[in-house]
């Protein structure tokens, strides 16, 4: 009788933890893919040449920021590229 309320109770924080995580995974996927299409659009319409500078380019280490930081990593790439660091 004890080894069936300790397995229920190991299911159910089992089953608790992965909920927690794949609802944090899902915010962070969704962030990243922002950032992702953020960028992209930016270069598609070219709205840094408003501003006079050209456009981002897309490497590795942008795509990177990008999916790590999401929208607010791009804010950051733009804001560097405005004032002339580029990566």
């Amino acid at each position: 009788m004890m080894e069936e309320i300790l397995a229920i109770l190991l299911a159910v924080a089992i089953a608790a933890a992965l909920y927690y995580l794949m609802k944090k995974a899902l915010t962070l996927v969704i962030n990243a893919i922002a950032g992702l299409i953020t960028l992209w659009a930016l270069n598609y319409f070219s709205v840094l040449a408003w501003f006079g500078a050209p456009d981002i380019q897309i490497s590795l280490v942008t795509i990177l920021i990008c999916a790590l930081g999401g929208l607010p990593g791009a804010l950051i790439l733009v804001l560097l590229h405005l004032i002339g660091i580029t990566i």
